[in-house]
């Protein structure tokens, strides 16, 4: 982790309350793993007090990119901010995806999106793409209305099989992304199972959370909370997961990403 002036090189939007910010910050990408955090002071002013967690979603070359969603103050002074502004930021912090080995005996791999929760999604499909170009990559992406899908042609470009779903039907399957993933997967008991990477609104973990069981795949989650110090000292993003009894995780530390088994939802 460093704490570092990143200089911003572009900060756009690209759909409703949407942006797309990149930062020069060679420091951090070198160590950037997918799943993994930046840690955002949105202003030099307070209020805000508390810095803002974004995942990462690409790294490229010595720049790293976030997307977010303006929903409050913070988010809404972040996208205010002007190409060659500087911000504070910390990273990366958390515990990121496990990769798939070469020798792991699954069929192929299934990612599952919700919203903004594509962002940290893509950073893995290009992590996944060059460890292992022989694992075919399903993606769905769910979003409230057509006007809300993200990234799906940086998927495609990938070589990612793409599937959408909206809550309105205004494009694809007319749902949710978890009922697009049951209708994907494999119907026979004797076939590999997939491994199964989600993120995004906790309703949507939990009930792929769910399915995991009911179908026994692997399956690691990506939580979003809200976070304060984002370093696991103030206690203030715990999680029930499972232990002798029970126990608590911290998402900004033992997390953001956890095997769907082992928390209590």
């Amino acid at each position: 982790m460093v704490q570092i002036d990143a200089k911003i090189l572009v900060n756009e939007g690209i759909g409703p309350q949407r942006h797309k910010m990149a930062l020069y910050a060679p420091q951090i990408g070198r160590q950037a793993k997918p799943g993994q955090f930046i840690h955002v002071r949105v202003s030099n002013n307070f209020p805000p007090l508390l810095r803002r967690p974004f995942s990462i979603h690409r790294v490229e070359g010595q720049k790293i990119e976030i997307l977010y969603k303006v929903v409050g103050k913070g988010t809404e002074i972040l996208s205010e901010k002007k190409r060659g502004e500087y911000l504070d930021i910390l990273g990366p912090l958390g515990k990121g995806y496990r990769l798939p080995s070469a020798t792991s005996k699954i069929s192929d791999i299934i990612l599952v999106a919700g919203g903004t929760g594509v962002a940290s999604l893509l950073f893995l499909a290009e992590a996944i793409s060059v460890a292992n170009a022989e694992l075919s990559i399903l993606v769905l992406i769910g979003a409230k209305n057509r006007e809300e899908l993200l990234c799906e042609e940086d998927f495609r470009r990938l070589g990612c099989r793409v599937e959408v779903a909206t809550e309105n039907g205004s494009r694809g399957y007319k749902g949710l992304a978890s009922d697009l993933l049951e209708n994907y997967l494999p119907l026979s008991e004797d076939r590999p199972k997939p491994a199964v990477f989600a993120c995004g609104p906790s309703e949507m973990l939990k009930r792929i959370g769910k399915i995991s069981r009911k179908h026994r795949f692997p399956c690691q989650v990506s939580l979003e909370e809200r976070l304060a110090c984002g370093v696991g000292a103030c206690l203030g993003c715990v999680v029930k997961a499972k232990g002798s009894s029970y126990t608590y995780k911290r998402v900004c530390k033992d997390g953001p990403v956890f095997d769907a088994g082992e928390l209590i939802w």
